[in-house]
């Protein structure tokens, strides 16, 4: 190995990357998350009136809709991704999203246009699915091929973090409308405004990632495979043999990430997008108080997710991936007895140590599942591999949640739901390979100074 080998990363370039990146990232989920902690007052708008609990349904079923196109979404940015560039596809992916949750806002309730506004409303949840499915592959990817190789747990978790500040500030407006308006008013118009609040919102996002450099490691690819590509590049033939390279080569790794996802997700969307509606129409809390205490939950995480993706840099990611999926296993049930009790404290008290839990997975993912994938192709795998377990699980989950309480009765199904899924993520975590500090596979180690490039350099020598 050279020394001009080596990737040595300006760290204000990283700052600048992870920055734009994350806030976009929030920008997504914000748009996301007020779909979820509106689902009831949607259902209601959207869909004919006279059972509660169906309109609430019909409503997540909405919210799951978004999920059955990000599979298609993935298989279009994601090889698209690895071949013009991760970052025209983040700003393709931030466009989309914003239009269709401006447009959302835009609809005309069921008592206006009928059966109509249903349709409209699944049409631009889908836009929004089809942009999602771009948007986690290209973004982590971004990242990870941006970090040093002994930072990318910390720089990771930036990704994760504009997770939940798109949540919180998603819950934080539907709590202060919920609160200030009345039933009716919410009703009538007063669920428009955090919809319409995306437009500008995208307008910051869209600029910041249209600033961005492409990542080092996606550039040296280029580099390697200009002088090869001719006129061919980005042709159908060359999107066919990605696939096959993905599907065919990648079969181990893609198991192990759509395991991981199903767990990270379902846990995630139980805790961060259902849970207001459980506590509010299954447990008969007041709704404004439960998402309230999300928010402040998703608050606690934020002070504790950058220290532990730091800290995966040092021990690993593995051993934290472990440790929630064996959190998910045993405290669920404990939780929600906690949850059942109906008062303030308790509740808290169960939220809170299931989003330490959840905390495991956000800070240890961003940088996980890229490195299971060469950069290559890592783009489009991980983003077919993660959109297919998305949709399959992670999105369904509300709508599959409310079905089982609602079909069985018992108020405890989300838990043995969580423990099922963290199951599965427990195997896939003892199977995976461990990545920390390592440079990303197909790409060349990655340093913060010319020092460290010549520490490596010297030794190789024997």
């Amino acid at each position: 190995m050279r020394e001009e080998d080596i990737t040595v990363v300006d760290t204000k370039t990283v700052d600048t990357a992870v920055r734009a990146t994350m806030l976009g990232n929030a920008m997504e989920w914000y748009d996301f998350g007020i779909y979820a902690y509106m689902a009831v007052t949607i259902g209601k708008v959207f869909f004919p009136s006279g059972n509660d609990t169906a309109q609430t349904l019909s409503s997540f079923a909405t919210f799951a809709a978004a999920f059955l196109v990000r599979p298609l979404g993935g298989f279009f940015f994601g090889p698209l991704g690895d071949r013009i560039g991760r970052k025209k596809v983040l700003a393709i992916t931030m466009l989309m999203m914003a239009s269709g949750t401006l447009c959302i806002g835009l609809i005309p309730g069921y008592d206006t246009i009928g059966f109509l506004a249903p349709v409209l409303l699944i049409l631009f949840r889908m836009l929004q699915g089809f942009s999602a499915g771009g948007e986690y592959g290209g973004a982590s990817t971004f990242i990870a091929e941006y970090a040093p190789d002994k930072r990318r747990g910390f720089y990771g978790s930036f990704l994760e973090f504009g997770t939940l500040i798109g949540y919180i500030l998603a819950a934080s407006l539907v709590t202060l409308l919920t609160a200030v308006l009345s039933e009716h008013e919410m009703r009538s118009w007063g669920w428009r405004i955090p919809f319409l609040v995306a437009g500008p919102i995208g307008v910051i996002g869209l600029y910041l990632r249209l600033r961005l450099e492409e990542s080092p490691a996606f550039a040296k690819v280029l580099e390697r495979s200009a002088a090869g590509e001719g006129d061919d590049a980005g042709s159908g033939s060359e999107t066919l043999s990605e696939f096959k390279r993905i599907f065919l080569g990648q079969r181990r790794a893609m198991i192990i990430c759509i395991a991981l996802v199903a767990a990270y997700n379902i846990n995630d969307y139980m805790l961060l997008s259902y849970m207001p509606t459980y506590l509010s129409d299954t447990l008969g809390y007041d709704e404004t108080h439960g998402l309230l205490q999300i928010v402040v939950v998703m608050v606690v995480l934020l002070a504790v997710i950058h220290p532990l993706g730091a800290l995966t840099d040092r021990i690993g990611r593995r051993p934290v991936i472990i440790a929630g999926c064996v959190g998910f296993i045993v405290l669920p049930l404990p939780c929600f007895v906690l949850l059942q009790t109906g008062r303030l404290v308790p509740i808290f008290i169960g939220l809170l140590i299931l989003g330490l839990v959840l905390v495991c997975f956000l800070a240890t993912m961003s940088a996980a599942l890229p490195a299971l994938f060469p950069t290559e192709i890592r783009s489009g795998a991980l983003s077919v591999s993660f959109n297919i377990s998305v949709s399959l699980f992670g999105g369904t989950t509300p709508f599959v949640s409310e079905a089982l309480v609602s079909g069985t009765g018992n108020d405890y199904m989300p838990a043995f739901y969580m423990m099922l899924a963290a199951v599965v993520g427990l195997v896939a975590a003892i199977s995976m390979t461990e990545t920390a500090r390592k440079p990303l596979m197909g790409s060349p180690p990655a340093v913060e100074t010319i020092e460290e490039a010549r520490e490596l350099v010297a030794a190789q020598r024997p």
